[in-house]
């Protein structure tokens, strides 16, 4: 344990303190800030990527959505421990009290956040619905399957905008509950996800409002996209 003070040489038969104590009072008006600085740097805050951004392109490699690659964050590292100095007893004993405060220091996140195959057929889909179809079985593992391209009167389906997401006992408290969350979640992403409407349980939901009566699905979620076009192969659908 290093010891404070400064070390003074005798003076003729007499000798001064080798070690001097330093007052408690000011130890406290040293420790005190540094422990607080410490402390409040232990939070974990990261940093995020600006959810607003538009797709970008970079060697022919398509970025959809608009989530960066990675991050950096503050992470709490082991605690620091910082001591008063021993304080001599009769006995010539030592104690020393321990203050321990959190350190912190920065670090790249490294996870991945491309999103894998999604449970839709992928063939003849557009940009933005691959995307919506991954993000769902990535958020919803309930869901084993969703339509995509197929015949049909109307050109939503046939060009690729469009997804059938089937619903598990979809008359059941789960599944209904299962479909409302889906129908909330592509509305409230709206915007990144290019969502022109949802379909479910004889309601209409566009983002901007709702409307019920005679339109059907009541075994699964339709879900219509702005599509962003048809992909070319290299583009990165990202969570």
């Amino acid at each position: 344990m290093p010891r404070f003070g400064r070390k003074v040489p005798s003076v003729g038969r007499h000798q001064l303190a080798s070690n001097r104590r330093v007052s408690p009072v000011a130890l406290a008006a040293v420790i005190g800030p540094a422990a607080v600085f410490f402390a409040a740097g232990g939070d974990v805050h990261p940093y995020t990527a600006n959810t607003q951004a538009n797709p970008v392109v970079r060697e022919a490699s398509a970025v959809v959505g608009d989530v960066a690659p990675c991050c950096f964050e503050i992470v709490a590292a082991a605690p620091v421990a910082l001591a008063t100095p021993p304080a001599e007893g009769p006995s010539g004993t030592s104690s020393g009290a321990m203050s321990l405060v959190s350190a912190s220091r920065w670090r790249v996140d490294t996870r991945p956040l491309l999103l894998p195959v999604g449970d839709a057929p992928e063939q003849g889909l557009q940009v933005k619905t691959i995307l919506v179809s991954r993000l769902i079985s990535e958020l919803f593992p309930e869901i084993h399957s969703i339509g995509g391209v197929r015949p049909d009167a109307l050109r939503w389906h046939p060009d690729g905008l469009a997804l059938d997401v089937m619903i598990p006992n979809a008359s059941s408290a789960d599944g209904i509950e299962l479909g409302d969350e889906i129908v909330a979640y592509v509305l409230k992403n709206s915007q990144r996800l290019g969502i022109q409407d949802a379909i479910w349980r004889g309601t209409y939901y566009t983002p901007g409002g709702a409307r019920g009566g005679g339109y059907g699905h009541y075994d699964h979620v339709h879900i219509t996209t702005s599509g962003g076009g048809y992909p070319t192969g290299g583009e990165l659908y990202y969570r």
